[in-house]
């Protein structure tokens, strides 16, 4: 059933002078799934994630949200459709406090989110939903401390936070643990795992370790096309998806 599937794309197609970096592909995203795209490097990954969230417009195909045509949309109109790609509709700030952070993200929700003259105090009104987003991403306890003490892994929670702000149906992910150490990428991959809890997520992830944690479908990417797709257990046995991942196999990727 169509209602089944929150995104959809139907022969999504990519041309950069004759040279196709993705071709035909038909994705289907399940609602409430925490669904992977992943393939090696030139696959396709990245220019299918641009496409979806309309920094780039397809040569041909069609994009479906919640059943309707979002393929002439722009970026900005399927953010308040409900569409966000975090880490880069976010606001973050380096000089402002966690706590200021999230609120300027909460700012949308009064109609006055560029409007920084504003007194402080008119956005007070934020502080108990900017609290409860710093807690659910496990910041509550670095509120008063500014962007600019955290650490990687931190800083990336807090963009999540900020993206949560705008209360996003479906969250996009684009590389949540690159350039991340041991520690930090279980801390991200659990908050994936609790943000997932009410919303679907689709993310573009190099890390096979934390694709197997988390997801419930994976699509392999390769050459531009879908070359395999199914959970993990399946995906990760395909001879073809072997051999894309330079015939060493998943395992000896993961991680």
């Amino acid at each position: 059933m169509a209602e089944d599937y929150i995104l959809e794309t139907r022969d999504l197609t990519k041309e950069f002078k004759g040279f196709a970096a993705v071709q035909g592909v038909d994705l289907k995203v399940r609602r409430g799934s925490i669904h992977a795209l992943i393939g090696p490097n030139g696959a396709g990954k990245t220019t299918c994630f641009n496409l979806i969230t309309k920094f780039l417009q397809p040569t041909r195909g069609t994009i479906l949200y919640n059943g309707a045509d979002i393929t002439s949309a722009k970026s900005a109109d399927i953010a308040r459709l409900g569409m966000v790609r975090s880490f880069q509709i976010s606001a973050t700030f380096l000089h402002l406090t966690l706590l200021e952070n999230v609120r300027v993200a909460l700012q949308r929700q009064l109609g006055t989110a560029l409007h920084f003259w504003r007194s402080e105090s008119s956005l007070d009104v934020l502080n108990d939903r900017a609290m409860e987003l710093l807690e659910d991403v496990g910041l509550g306890g670095y509120a008063t401390q500014t962007a600019a003490e955290l650490s990687y892994g931190r800083k990336r929670a807090l963009e999540i936070a900020t993206t949560l702000a705008l209360d996003p149906e479906l969250l996009l992910l684009d590389e949540p643990t690159s350039g991340m150490g041991r520690e930090d990428i279980g801390r991200t991959a659990d908050l994936i795992r609790r943000v997932s809890k009410d919303r679907t997520v689709l993310m573009v992830e190099h890390n096979l370790s934390v694709v197997s944690d988390l997801s419930d479908i994976i699509t392999v990417l390769s050459r531009g096309e879908i070359l395999a797709e199914g959970p993990y257990s399946e995906v990760s046995k395909n001879p073809e998806v072997v051999e894309a991942y330079m015939g060493t196999g998943l395992e000896a990727n993961h991680g």
